[in-house]
């Protein structure tokens, strides 16, 4: 599971998030062209992308050409822009959801609803640029979950259109409950912006696993070069390292459940956090045919995965216990089996230097096959094949 981990030390903005994004291998046109497919007047806007350094250190850093608009917008209008455009549901869902803290938050700062919360014209065509594509760009890189390590707000003053407000501002502020913040460090004046904010609360699901194995880091510059540290955001891409970790079992025994919704069941539960879910047939009393549901889920997401399982199924009650797990050690690789089609391929470490087990993704390969009209299992073999072939080559 490719994984990201926000390292907001120096504070998180949507600019910052940007660049780190495109510093781990987010593609330059994608970004050149979200203000062209986002349409509602921002067509025109341009997109510079540079290669700069924050205190000995190489980052990316984006800015944002906007023309003179005619006036500024209201949240609501934002929410109507980001619904209306061309973007996947988990984009759309948590750009909408961002849009709505943030409008929350000015609102509860200057006592107007929500919706009406008005955004002054360049402000509001950089926050939907920001936050549109800080969410996408995880889209792009393939990640499935992120994490976020305590973040920095900085100290002192801010300059705002009504005077100077402590830092964090009073929407910020607002924006960050609950997410871990912290203390120190040597950010003077505003780390963390409001569209900073509202990306870590839409899109980090908290403290990062306790397992993990590092692939590549990106570093996202800030507008300000201070000599004493770097102003810039660091997100590490990661894959989930549970070869030895202790995992959370629940199980339950359901009777009255049709079980043509036992896999929607398992798609809720996997997306809650599940990493594994099996079921079978069991007689239960009176009588009844049943069946079992186990679940193997990490500790940190317990929670998240018992709420869906009650959620999602008629059971009453859940049993949960503590188990070691041992896994083999595993990486990824991708095959490209035509200009369009690739397919990921799961490497599991054979112990005692035994070699490695290859294992295509059903989902990548059942997809491959509806592009290239073959059977789903000849795609297999040959993304098999081809996996096998490419880590030879790199151990050479």
């Amino acid at each position: 599971m490719r994984i990201a981990i926000l390292d907001p030390a120096a504070g998180i903005s949507g600019d910052m998030t940007l660049g780190a994004l495109l510093s781990l291998g987010a593609p330059a046109a994608w970004l050149e062209a979200l203000p062209r497919r986002l349409g509602g007047g921002l067509e025109e806007v341009g997109v510079t992308i540079r290669e700069v350094t924050r205190s000995g250190v190489a980052c990316t850093q984006v800015e944002f050409a906007i023309p003179e608009q005619p006036h500024g917008r209201h949240v609501g209008e934002l929410v109507r822009l980001v619904e209306r455009a061309p973007l996947s549901d988990w984009v759309k869902q948590r750009a909408v959801r961002a849009f709505r803290l943030i409008g929350e938050a000015e609102g509860r700062v200057h006592g107007v609803a929500p919706e009406q919360v008005h955004l002054h014209e360049v402000g509001a065509v950089d926050a939907v640029l920001d936050i549109v594509g800080g969410i996408e760009g995880f889209e792009q890189l393939g990640v499935e979950g992120i994490y976020n390590w305590p973040v920095a707000v900085g100290t002192g003053w801010v300059e705002a259109a009504h005077g100077r407000l402590p830092v964090p501002a009073p929407a910020t502020a607002i924006l960050l409950e609950g997410v871990a913040v912290a203390t120190g460090g040597p950010v003077e004046g505003e780390a963390t912006t409001p569209t900073g904010a509202a990306l870590l609360r839409v899109l980090s699901a908290g403290p990062p696993p306790a397992q993990w194995r590092l692939v590549k880091g990106g570093w996202g510059a800030g507008q300000r070069d201070p000599r004493h540290y770097p102003n810039a955001l660091r997100i590490l891409l990661a894959d989930r390292a549970a070869e030895a970790a202790r995992v959370a079992l629940l199980a339950t025994d359901v009777d009255d459940m049709s079980p043509e919704y036992v896999e929607p069941l398992r798609q809720a539960l996997i997306a809650a956090g599940a990493l594994d879910v099996q079921t079978w047939p069991v007689q239960m009393k009176k009588g009844r045919s049943g069946f079992r549901l186990e679940v193997v889920a990490p500790e940190e997401q317990v929670e998240a995965v018992t709420a869906a399982l009650f959620r999602h199924s008629t059971t009453a009650g859940v049993r949960r216990w503590v188990a070691e797990r041992a896994t083999l050690p595993r990486r990824q690789v991708t095959v490209q089996l035509g200009p369009d089609v690739s397919v990921r391929v799961k490497v599991l470490e054979q112990p005692d230097a035994d070699g490695v087990r290859v294992k295509p993704e059903y989902d990548d390969v059942l997809a491959a096959a509806r592009a290239l009209g073959k059977p789903p299992l000849e795609v297999a073999r040959v993304a098999q094949r081809d996996a096998e072939a490419l880590v030879a080559k790199s151990k050479e």
